[in-house]
């Protein structure tokens, strides 16, 4: 008889989670492991079973029959032990693991947090950068902060504030804006080659998008916001991407309107994490500092 003690609930925990999502690099993300990781408790778990449970290709790995079977079984038995450890976890001592797109992270959440580690000690932060949505339901990770148009990212979501843009730039380059007409004189920096924000933040002011001069493209916001700073050009940014930048000098923004762009921030758990006295803290603190920031933002753009 299989010797069950060989094989980790760990190791289960990655076959179910690579079978249901189906690459390796999102089943790590919803883990919280590198893919690396995974692939080696794969690895084990397979040897240990005596038998391969995913074929290997050029496209990624593809379950094979048995793996196709035993598969759904595997997701009822984790979700079971997942709602039996929440019910019997000390909710005072905890780690949580929270899912974050990573110019949040780096941009607003790193500057913040110490703040919440000196008013909850007893909490551990383990903060997963990444653009993927992870399954909350189905992961170790306790939290998602994500930015969407709606609420799909986990069974218990709840809206934190509204994504709003406005035009930022080096302060001086901002002595050179003065009217909307000086922005047709001054490049434009794009992400991605995408104009993103410019056609509701200038509908808002009854103009249609003029033409704007093209300037330097990255293929992230966050460098973006990094060459607007240098005086490259102007950059649509968020509040939160630039608030901080702004409120250091290293950036200004030379016209006070901001606009929303129909995007939200929420804070998604699953139905589990959310009974979890960690979770609630955390999101009363991460709720009080974005009315701080709010309340910065709509006195700097008065």
């Amino acid at each position: 008889m299989q010797n069950l003690n060989a094989i980790p609930l760990s190791a289960l925990r990655a076959i179910e989670a690579i079978a249901r999502t189906g690459t390796l690099g999102r089943a790590a993300d919803e883990l919280g492991v590198t893919a690396g990781a995974l692939s080696q408790r794969l690895t084990k778990a397979e040897a240990a079973l005596g038998q391969a449970l995913f074929i290997r290709e050029a496209s990624g790995l593809k379950p094979t029959a048995i793996c196709v079977q035993v598969a759904p079984r595997l997701t009822r038995a984790m979700e079971d032990i997942s709602s039996v450890v929440s019910q019997i976890r000390v909710p005072e001592d905890d780690t949580l693991t929270i899912s974050v797109a990573p110019i949040f992270a780096s941009r607003w959440l790193i500057w913040r947090i110490k703040r919440f580690n000196q008013k909850n000690p007893s909490i551990s932060l383990r903060v997963l950068p990444t653009a993927e949505v992870v399954d909350l339901d189905h992961s170790e990770v306790d939290i998602g902060i994500r930015v969407g148009e709606d609420s799909s990212i986990g069974s218990e979501a709840v809206k934190l504030l509204d994504q709003r843009v406005f035009p930022v730039c080096s302060p001086d380059l901002a002595q050179h804006l003065h009217t909307l007409d000086d922005l047709r004189s001054i490049p434009i920096i794009r992400e991605n080659e995408l104009l993103y924000g410019w056609k509701s933040w200038l509908s808002d002011q009854d103009l249609d998008v003029p033409d704007l001069q093209p300037g330097p493209t990255y293929a992230d916001a966050s460098l973006c916001l990094d060459a607007a700073m240098t005086g490259q050009g102007v950059f649509m940014a968020w509040e939160t991407l630039a608030c901080d930048a702004l409120e250091r000098g290293y950036i200004s923004s030379p016209f006070a309107r901001r606009s929303r762009t129909g995007a939200t921030y929420w804070f998604a758990t699953s139905q589990h994490a959310a009974r979890k006295s960690s979770v609630r803290k955390f999101r009363k603190w991460l709720e009080a500092e974005l009315d701080c920031s709010v309340n910065y933002w709509n006195s700097a753009s008065t």
